[in-house]
């Protein structure tokens, strides 16, 4: 069945097509098959009056970490009181993780992606990382595969307490990978001070790729280190935080494919600064923003908090920002348009509504997006849809 969508003020399509006023689009078969002016919208076999309101392409969640349980607030208020971010606290939640059985995962899971999509998610990458040892990460692997469309392994996300991390290594590389690769797409590593050093995470990387898997990166979050270079060196499709970037960095961030991916709820949280993401994209890198939702240093998945914060104080443009959100995160997880709304391998692409790409939308409960900013924390999405169907 194809419905027609019309009473929109903006339509942004997130492609060249550009922002259309007045805007009409039709959805058949969970994909956008038009898109134009409402004046000239085709009959379909259903029609949506969406009330004067804007439209944007869903968020595309690239870097989140869902598959926890317990809360790191004690962490957060000795931080704000002046205690610096230090990458150990994983091993709080590791413990609760560890503990918390299948079925409380699961529904925890379950909850959090819910609470995504009613703020306009409706794409995500979620990643392992919280269980530390073959069987939790499994689980966690599996949990995963459920609920989000993209599943990362990050069994290298911190050596465990009293862990040798050479003896550590071996086993992500070996036991654990093992065990995760069917449920997982991606590899990733915490490359950096207080987790793996490079060496380290480039023996993680390549034992991922070959077993097939793409590769993401933790890096540069804490100081300038090689989380970048390395990242670059493999043809990652993501180096994620991007703190901290030497003149080497943003120059082959600028002449490769990797994603530099900008977590602005965290690096309020942890007080660091904030991602350069206007200086990457002025040297022509590719950028993302994601909510890193975790408990320890980014407790929300709200796109919108993160799309308010890079326009307010990382100084994007509002289309710059919305274009980083979605079609930016498709890039970081190459579910992004590579032509007639595909992406590299035949599927709709995400983050955009151009004609093929999944009809994958958000409408804003007013008639402009910029109050994503201007009245910001006020705007909540009002419906969310995948496939062309509400789903919040």
């Amino acid at each position: 069945m194809s419905t027609v969508f019309t009473g929109i003020s903006q339509l942004h399509t997130v492609s060249k097509v550009g922002t259309i006023e007045d805007a009409a689009f039709v959805v058949d078969d969970g994909q956008i098959a038009w898109v134009g002016s409402a004046k000239e919208a085709p009959e379909a076999d259903e029609r949506v009056d969406l009330g004067g309101r804007a439209v944007l392409p869903g968020w595309v969640d690239s870097h989140s970490h869902l598959v926890f349980d317990g809360d790191r607030a004690a962490e957060f208020e000795a931080r704000m009181a002046g205690k610096g971010y230090a990458a150990g606290g994983i091993a709080v939640t590791m413990e609760a993780t560890r503990n918390a059985g299948e079925k409380r995962l699961q529904e925890l899971v379950a909850q959090r992606v819910a609470q995504a999509q009613a703020g306009g998610t409706t794409c995500m990458e979620t990643k392992t990382g919280y269980g530390l040892d073959v069987e939790s990460e499994e689980l966690a692997a599996r949990i995963a595969k459920e609920h989000v469309d993209e599943v990362t392994f990050l069994g290298a996300h911190l050596v465990p307490p009293g862990a040798d991390s050479e003896e550590y290594v071996n086993l992500v590389v070996g036991d654990m990978l093992d065990a995760v690769a069917p449920h997982v797409g991606w590899i990733d590593v915490f490359c950096e001070r207080g987790a793996f050093n490079y060496e380290q995470s480039l023996r993680v990387l390549k034992a991922g790729q070959e077993r097939g898997l793409g590769v993401r990166v933790h890096g540069n979050q804490l100081g300038e280190g090689p989380g970048v270079g390395l990242a670059v060196e493999l043809g990652a499709a993501s180096v994620d935080h991007v703190n901290y970037l030497s003149e080497e960095d943003f120059e082959a961030l600028a002449n490769s494919e990797t994603v530099a991916t900008a977590l602005p709820a965290c690096d309020l949280s942890t007080r660091q600064e904030l991602a350069p993401v206007r200086r990457l994209l002025d040297a022509g890198a590719h950028v993302a923003i994601a909510s890193n939702c975790n408990p320890g240093t980014s407790y929300t998945s709200s796109m919108n908090f993160c799309v308010t914060t890079a326009v307010l104080q990382q100084k994007l443009s509002l289309d710059e920002a919305i274009h980083a959100a979605t079609t930016g995160g498709a890039r970081a997880l190459r579910r992004h348009d590579v032509g007639e709304g595909k992406d590299a391998k035949g599927r709709p692409a995400k983050g955009t509504l151009a004609i093929g790409a999944a009809a994958d939308f958000q409408v804003l409960d007013t008639p402009h997006a910029i109050d994503l900013a201007y009245r910001p924390g006020m705007v909540t999405t009002w419906r969310t849809y995948i496939g062309g169907k509400q789903v919040a």
